[in-house]
């Protein structure tokens, strides 16, 4: 019985380049490969046992993906939709299973925080959504639209009366502008908090260091050695940080870093400079403004708007101290606190950008009228609902 003669394959540089790319890919998965190599070995003219030899293939199965692709090019390497057995649930039950976990558990009555596979699998069943199912079948549902319930993002609403106005002008000199005006060569801004109860904690075992295949290891008892305050100063055009410590936080150790930043040039001799700060109890309200410009007149302090203290950039800087030098906490007394504080400092002050800061007016106008919605809306559901 004569043997049908293999089909020639001619590939155009972009199909050997997507070939090429499925065959020698860390992340191809393995069929796929297969069926890229037996392809670019059909383009070099080799017969279908020839192939069949190299790969390791049944002469049938070259013959298959070879025959796909002369007729069908790429698409064909993809594998054809099989019938298999009918579905166990039908779309409706996967819709009501999928609107379960986006209820919360307090709104049907379940005593529940939050809802899990086991737990949706449970309820579903009990409403008759479904006679039997398994919380894996549940997980499956739930990937497909990337629903996590377990899960959960904490975030505040917005309070302050003047929340616009406020942050409006700490984005305006985040981008070198106060009130419609662009700040000069000799104006700075310094953007300042402090970092509370840095703890010293000397562990009870010596940190082991990290080895092949494990972790560095923190013992987790320890003896307390107190704690200080880490008060810093963030030059936000200059990526300069200007720092101290002390025993604790208030109005006479903010004005302690007031003194210190402003006593030095460039900030002596600047025509101004914008101090901005958050609400907390060291520099709140328009008493800590007043008693700023009377310490220095060339000094002007700008409050972040209540429960915003993201606007601070230096934030940003507590949170690179944060992972890079206190945690974790292993340090013998405070002295080694205060010096690890001072040399990483010196550091980061070596070779510090300017953060880019992305966070613009426009983008504080959209959130501001995404808000808006948001509350028009929940106003009308909360109407809309009946009253007993």
């Amino acid at each position: 019985m004569p043997v049908a003669t293999a089909r020639p394959i001619s590939l155009t540089a972009s199909q050997r380049h997507r070939l090429k790319k499925m065959a020698y890919g860390h992340r191809t998965p393995h069929q796929a490969r297969i069926r890229a190599h037996v392809v670019l070995h059909a383009a070099r003219g080799r017969s279908n046992a020839c192939i069949a030899r190299e790969t390791g293939l049944h002469v049938d199965t070259v013959r298959t993906w070879r025959g796909r692709f002369a007729y069908e090019g790429m698409p064909g390497l993809a594998d054809r939709r099989r019938p298999g057995r009918p579905p166990s649930f039908t779309a409706l039950q996967t819709a009501q299973v999928k609107a379960l976990a986006c209820q919360l558990p307090a709104e049907t009555g379940t005593p529940l925080a939050r809802w899990s596979c086991p737990e949706l699998a449970r309820e579903a069943t009990a409403r008759g959504i479904a006679p039997a199912l398994s919380d894996s079948t549940v997980r499956r549902w739930l990937a497909r639209d990337a629903l996590k319930p377990w899960q959960h993002r904490s975030w505040i609403f917005i309070h302050d009366p003047d929340f616009g106005p406020k942050a409006a002008r700490v984005l305006d000199l985040y981008a070198r502008t106060w009130q419609g005006e662009p700040l000069g060569p000799d104006e700075y801004v310094i953007s300042a908090d402090e970092k509370t109860s840095i703890q010293a904690r000397c562990r009870c075992h010596p940190t082991l260091a990290p080895g092949q295949a494990r972790a560095m290891r923190i013992n987790h008892t320890y003896g307390r050695g107190g704690a200080l305050a880490y008060l810093a100063a963030y030059d936000v055009h200059h990526a300069r940080v200007l720092s101290r410590t002390e025993p604790r936080t208030g109005i006479d150790p903010f004005m302690n870093l007031v003194t210190q930043v402003m006593n030095q040039e460039p900030y002596a001799s600047a025509k101004r400079v914008f101090w901005i700060v958050d609400n907390g109890s060291s520099h709140r309200g328009q008493k800590a403004a007043d008693r700023l410009t009377s310490a220095f007149p060339n000094a002007l302090m700008v409050h972040t708007p209540v429960h915003a203290s993201w606007l601070n950039q230096v934030e940003i800087y507590f949170s690179v101290v944060q992972r890079k030098v206190v945690s974790p906490n292993d340090f013998t007394d405070l002295a080694q606190v205060r010096d690890r504080l001072r040399a990483f400092e010196d550091r980061y002050n070596a070779t510090a950008q300017p953060y880019q800061w992305k966070f613009t007016t426009s983008d504080l106008d959209d959130l501001l009228a995404r808000l808006d919605r948001h509350t028009a809306d929940h106003q009308e559901e909360s109407s809309a609902q009946p009253t007993t």
